[in-house]
C-alpha cells in the first residue's frame, strides 16, 4: 500500500527543511514521528503534519480497496522538500534606498509504502544456466576492448625505434 501527501508554500525556506526530511527518510513511520517530535527545528512540525496526513491517506485507501493494513509497518519511502515561490518585500535603507528581503517558501512531498511490499523478494530465473550468465559482466554496446599493458609497451618501444 502505497500513499502520498504534499504541502505547498510551507513559509519556510527549503535549505532549513532538508535538514530535517533527510532525517526521516527511509526510515520507518513510528521512528520518524519520534525524530519530528522530539527535534528542535521549526520545520519538523511542518514536516509532522504532512507525515500524518500521508499514513492517514494510506489508512484511507486501504479501507476503499478493503485491505489490511498496519500503520505500524509502514516506511517512509520518498521524501523531499522542494523551492516553492518567493515572496518579495522591500524594507527601507540608507539614503532613500530600498533593500529586498527574499521570503522563501518550499514545497513538501512524503510517500509512505507498507513494509512487506518493499521487502518482497524478486522473482528470479530458475535456470542454472541463466544464473550463470548472470553472473558474467555485462558487455555494453559499442565499447571498445582494452589492448593489455605489454602490447602497449611493445608498441610504444616500437615507436621510438622508427623515430
Amino acid at each position: 500500500m502505497e500513499a502520498r501527501a504534499i504541502q505547498r508554500t510551507v513559509r519556510q525556506s527549503a535549505r532549513k527543511m532538508r535538514l530535517v526530511i533527510d532525517q526521516i527518510r527511509g526510515q520507518a513511520v513510528p521512528q520518524a514521528y519520534a525524530i519530528l517530535r522530539f527535534s528542535k527545528k521549526l520545520a519538523a512540525k511542518q514536516i509532522h503534519k504532512v507525515l500524518k496526513s500521508a499514513v492517514a491517506n494510506a489508512e484511507q485507501r486501504a479501507l476503499r480497496e478493503n485491505t489490511a493494513l498496519d500503520v505500524d509497518r509502514l516506511r517512509v519511502k520518498y521524501a523531499v522538500v522542494n523551492e516553492g515561490p518567493t515572496l518579495k518585500r522591500f524594507t527601507p535603507a540608507a539614503m532613500g534606498r530600498a533593500t529586498p528581503i527574499k521570503k522563501r517558501t518550499s514545497h513538501v512531498e512524503i510517500h509512505v509504502e507498507g513494509d512487506t511490499e518493499s521487502r518482497a523478494p524478486k522473482a528470479s530465473p530458475a535456470k542454472a544456466g541463466a544464473k550463470a550468465e548472470a553472473v558474467a559482466p555485462p558487455v555494453r554496446a559499442g565499447a571498445k576492448r582494452r589492448k593489455p599493458t605489454k602490447a602497449k609497451k611493445a608498441t610504444k618501444s616500437k615507436k621510438k625505434e622508427n623515430r
